[in-house]
């Protein structure tokens, strides 16, 4: 397999369907009608865990695959993804308080999340055909799939990968890889926000333990397609790529509590891309300039460049967020809003959970728009075999019986676009 590309898609709850709105865009070319699935490696945590396993089931057919995948998202509703009624609200609620008052005497331990994702797990069984990914492996449309989950029981980070025979596996210290074939529960857990909703259980060779999101421990993001043997990497994040809208902004009062977890939501969702990619840029710099002497290397381990290609949103889409959170289920709503002082201190946290179509389609017209304006440099980067520059290296582990891939593709300009 030359030219093996990897596909990298972070977590950000609502803010996937972003995601589904560049794969959209790559599904109409004209390439990916006739050449097919230009993603043989996909690496995927969170909301890019769901959106990882549907092109993983359907690319043997890529181009009808992605446009499913953004009928989907544009259908979504909040009850599609967690309970918005009375009473498991006022059950959930209920039990959080029993635990913060009486917890310290009665026993606490009850409440598990601030929202019930119980529907989640039957909407992807109804859209997810898990047995198809073995099928794609066994007819070469995919190489791997890889999901990230992050063990509650251990505080480790978990890489659930299926895929050819033979593909790496590999362990660090607070990360296990596990060869298994991927199910719906795999896919929930990855996606299970901290807090906000339940985490699931899973079994492994090690016994079974509750797993939540993946982005959670995964601070690099790269590193699983590279490790399959990826030769270009195209990335395709969640932050808005425009610098002046990452201006610092002064505000003398306390943060509310819906700002502090919308900004550890952005820490777990696109600060460790950000750095992943900041990480990439330096050693890039570091090949050009040759002050890595290869050969030199301990372990015998080998550098090889590498291509990148990053998408991000052209907008801000917590300023999206907080033009759509009416849209919200009333009680969520009411439920968020209380977490903070007014809309614009919700707005981050709402752009995660904001499953509403007017917000999600919203999403998938701007990922659609920024996946054309760069539409050249994406089927050049993607189907291309030209030789070019290697402009943007990363340095990366390979193990056996992994994809042969080719020299990067051909490019006109920088690929990285943002670092987050």
């Amino acid at each position: 397999m030359e030219n093996a590309v990897g596909l990298v898609i972070t977590g950000g709850g609502a803010r996937g369907a972003y995601q589904a709105g560049v794969l959209k865009r790559i599904g109409k070319l004209k390439s990916a009608r006739t050449e097919g699935n230009p993603f043989p490696i996909i690496g995927g945590a969170s909301a890019g865990a769901i959106n990882g396993a549907a092109l993983a089931t359907g690319c043997d057919d890529f181009a009808s695959a992605t446009q499913t995948l953004a009928e989907v998202w544009a259908t979504l509703e909040p009850s599609d993804i967690f309970h918005c009624g009375l009473l498991s609200q006022a059950h959930n609620s209920l039990t959080w308080i029993f635990d913060l008052s009486f917890g310290a005497i009665l026993g606490g331990g009850n409440a598990r999340s601030l929202l019930d994702a119980t529907p989640l797990r039957h909407f992807l069984s109804k859209h997810l055909d898990s047995d198809r990914i073995q099928e794609n492996i066994k007819r070469g449309d995919l190489y791997a799939l890889a999901i990230s989950a992050t063990n509650f029981n251990s505080g480790k980070s978990y890489l659930f990968i299926q895929g050819k025979k033979g593909h790496p596996l590999w362990n660090r210290i607070r990360l296990v890889t596990v060869a298994t074939k991927i199910t719906v529960d795999h896919v929930c857990a990855s996606s299970a926000i901290p807090m906000v909703f339940q985490p699931v259980r899973l079994k492994t060779p090690r016994g079974s333990a509750f797993f939540g999101d993946g982005c959670l421990r995964l601070q690099q993001p790269l590193s699983p397609v590279i490790r399959l043997g990826a030769e270009k990497v195209f990335v395709i994040g969640v932050r808005c790529g425009n610098k002046e809208s990452q201006e610092e902004t002064t505000d003398e009062r306390h943060p509310s509590l819906a700002q502090v977890m919308g900004v550890l939501c952005n820490v777990m969702f696109l600060d460790h891309l950000a750095t992943d990619v900041e990480h990439l840029e330096r050693l890039n710099q570091l090949l050009n300039d040759g002050h890595i002497n290869q050969p030199g290397i301990k372990g015998g381990q080998k550098i090889r460049p590498l291509g990148t290609f990053v998408i991000t949103p052209s907008v801000n889409l917590s300023d999206l967020a907080e033009q759509h959170q009416k849209d919200m289920p009333s009680l969520i709503h009411y439920f968020v809003s209380s977490l903070g002082r007014d809309a614009a201190s919700c707005a981050d946290l709402m752009s995660y959970l904001l499953f509403t179509p007017s917000y999600t389609r919203d999403l998938i017209e701007i990922g659609y728009h920024d996946a054309s304006e760069r539409i050249d440099e994406i089927e050049d980067f993607l189907y291309s075999s030209k030789e070019g520059d290697a402009e943007n290296a990363l340095a990366g582990e390979t193990g056996g019986n992994v994809p042969k891939a080719g020299s990067a593709a051909k490019r006109t300009g920088n690929s990285v676009r943002s670092r987050g």
